[in-house]
């Protein structure tokens, strides 16, 4: 009897054991060996098919969280089922193919969505769909169509359309702005409107064929007037913005223009370009800066001193000088580029840097002397005479009135005196010049009436030659002191 156990590769023959039978149990009955049964199989075939249904069953719910829901439209197209960007790709390329036959002049030619340049945001109206329909969501499925923006390429859509029905086609003329040197304005051209195929209704139909489950569809390919890109109203804007900018257009230092410029300099600047459809302004830098070259001839100033006449007291009578700053220009070096810049803007004011020196003031304190004792009058400034000549004064009861007076009131000429010679002052003298009142009826004026110098003549009054009171007339204003003495 050959043992039970065995290694795989072992040999029998080397390892054989004989053994000797054992002695009944008992002496009853002897002790037999028998091969082990093996253990029944269990049967799993139902379980085996539990988890492939299981595994479909979670797959489908996995899939039904990346896809649209069942009955979904983007523009017309069913989308229900797909990922977003299989969506996406689904609508781009419907789109593209959709065929648009030109009727009438067009002669039943075909072009498609691809040809004109059609186009939609797929992707984004794809993720929109999918956020509010996604398959997973019962309730979501079988929604409102999702309707979607069309947009043709203009440039493409009509040199696709001029090609093939070029009868159809005439180009505008765009309203212009240009200078007018008569009326030193800038005017304007009116637009003139062409014709060609109308796009927004050609776009319109492609979404209403697409929106109803088409891939084709027809339209006139017949002229429609097309206006021309810049209006009339677009060209008057424009000419209203530069004649307001000509009325301000300048080197300003502060609030003060300081070299204005014409308007005839102001249009070798400026040019209306028109680009893409629309006016721009376009400045000239190299014009501008032949115009700050010359800055420092028209900025560059020395300073004036200030003058001014006062009295005794120091009441400033007459400002004989305004003072005025002294002026050099700084720097220039991005001025012209600066102002270019800014004039396309609409902006035509340059503020331009200086460097100012202040101005002296000076004051002339004036009085005039009037000397009874020798008949006299001087006229003294900052306490120097500067001139002096002989009078004729009041006589006997009508003596001049010593003391200190001012000058009140100035006439260059009037009649003095009563024409009825009976009543008081009982004389009457007529257009007596440069006459300046000093006190009541006192004054100093010219006389022609006499010569008689160094001699009280008057009825109170300061008499002297006409062309001696028309210089002090315009040397003394009024609220000159005058000081009356012997």
């Amino acid at each position: 009897m050959t043992g039970l156990i065995e290694a795989p590769d072992a040999n029998t023959a080397q390892t054989a054991v004989v053994t000797e039978a054992l002695p009944p149990n008992g002496g009853d009955r002897s002790l037999e060996w028998a091969p082990r049964e093996p253990a029944p199989k269990k049967r799993r075939i139902g379980l085996w098919v539990g988890v492939a249904v299981g595994v479909l069953a979670l797959g489908a719910a996995a899939a039904s969280t990346i896809l649209i829901a069942p009955g979904t439209t983007i523009a017309g197209v069913p989308v229900g089922g797909l990922t977003p960007g299989a969506a996406a790709d689904v609508v781009t390329a419907h789109l593209a193919n959709t065929e648009i036959t030109l009727t009438d002049a067009g002669g039943d030619q075909v072009v498609t969505g691809s040809d004109l340049g059609a186009s939609i945001d797929a992707r984004g109206l794809a993720d929109e769909a999918f956020a509010s329909h996604p398959m997973w969501n019962i309730g979501a499925w079988m929604p409102e169509p999702i309707v979607g923006t069309i947009t043709l390429d203009t440039d493409l859509a009509h040199d696709t359309l001029r090609e093939m029905v070029p009868s159809s086609y005439e180009d505008a003329v765009d309203a212009t702005v240009g200078f007018d040197a008569a009326s030193a304005t800038y005017v304007t051209t009116p637009a003139v409107p062409g014709t060609g195929v109308d796009l927004d209704g050609l776009t319109g139909a492609l979404t209403s064929a697409l929106a109803d489950g088409g891939d084709a569809l027809t339209y006139s390919g017949d002229p429609a007037e097309a206006p021309a890109p810049v209006s009339d109203e677009d060209a008057a804007g424009v000419a209203e913005k530069l004649n307001t900018m000509l009325t301000t257009i300048g080197f300003y230092v502060g609030d003060e223009r300081t070299v204005p410029i014409a308007p005839a300099v102001a249009a070798t600047w400026l040019e209306v370009v028109d680009q893409d459809g629309e006016l721009n302004i376009v400045a000239d830098e190299a014009a501008i800066q032949a115009t700050v070259d010359a800055l420092p001839a028209a900025v560059n100033r020395a300073p004036v001193n200030a003058e001014s006449i006062v009295n005794a007291g120091g009441d400033v009578l007459e400002e004989l000088t305004v003072g005025v700053s002294g002026r050099t220009l700084g720097d220039t070096s991005t001025v012209a580029s600066d102002f270019a810049e800014q004039l396309e803007a609409g902006n035509s004011v340059q503020p331009i840097e200086v460097s100012e020196t202040p101005f002296a003031s000076t004051t002339l304190t004036r009085e005039i002397d009037i000397n009874l004792a020798n008949q006299t009058v001087s006229a003294i400034e900052n306490g120097v005479v500067v001139d002096s000549w002989s009078v004729s004064s009041g006589a006997g009861e009508f003596a001049t009135h010593t003391g200190s007076f001012q000058i009140g009131w100035k006439t260059s000429s009037q009649n003095m005196g009563n024409r009825d010679l009976s009543q008081a002052p009982n004389y009457f003298q007529p257009d007596v010049k440069w006459v300046m009142y000093f006190n009541g009826d006192e004054a100093l004026h010219g006389v022609y009436w006499h010569s008689n110098w160094g001699t009280p003549m008057s009825h109170g009054c300061v008499g002297m030659p006409e062309y001696a009171a028309q210089w002090l007339y315009n040397w003394a204003p009024e609220g000159v002191n005058v000081y009356v003495h012997y």
